[in-house]
């Protein structure tokens, strides 16, 4: 995203907090673009056979967003919650469709080096969601960084910038939380807080 394409959206997010309705539709033709390809690159990771398209996701995801308005203070505040809407939107669509004969039960789940598994079944998704909800009450920073490489796509860089730390940090939070997460789904231990 260019920078005045930035500030445009920064007045647009402040218009919107002060409820200027207006706004809404205003935000939504300057974002459409990055949301969907937020969108698509979330949809690459899911199952073959999913009926949801990118475009559906986008809008949903931007209806959840303005029903609870925030005041988002940037670009990269308002790109997080999206890319949040569209993980609660997946994982509510698994949840809806997961069968009852395939139970609950977990599989262990392969870590690459630089991502999370891609394409991954109803069950290990609903696995995921479940192991980094318990991550955010433990460690809110190192799950933020997890929604936005995954979930988002976010580079390290572009994480960094997001969450107002440095590269290097987000690494750090990256890896660890691959290998908790990995721990909690492939385990199923209850990992109560994270070690450093």
């Amino acid at each position: 995203m260019q920078a005045p394409a930035e500030n445009e959206i920064r007045q647009v997010l402040s218009d919107l907090s002060a409820g200027r309705k207006e706004a809404a539709s205003r935000l939504l033709s300057l974002v459409y673009d990055d949301l969907r390809a937020l969108a698509r690159h979330r949809l690459a990771k899911e199952p073959p056979g999913l009926t949801l398209q990118a475009t559906a996701l986008v809008h949903e995801a931007y209806l959840r967003l303005m029903r609870n308005a925030n005041n988002w203070e940037n670009c990269g505040h308002f790109f997080a919650a999206a890319a949040e809407a569209m993980r609660r939107i997946l994982v509510e669509r698994s949840r809806k469709y997961r069968g009852p004969t395939r139970g609950g039960g977990r599989s262990r789940l392969p870590l690459e080096e630089d991502e999370l598994p891609a394409g991954m079944p109803n069950e290990d998704l609903l696995a995921l969601d479940e192991a980094l909800s318990r991550l955010e009450t433990v460690d809110k920073i190192r799950s933020d960084v997890v929604k936005l490489r995954f979930f988002a796509g976010l580079t390290i860089d572009q994480t960094a910038e997001i969450l107002g730390i440095s590269p290097a940090t987000v690494s750090r939070h990256w890896n660890f939380a691959k290998a908790w997460l990995y721990d909690a789904v492939s385990c199923g231990e209850d990992l109560n807080s994270p070690k450093n």
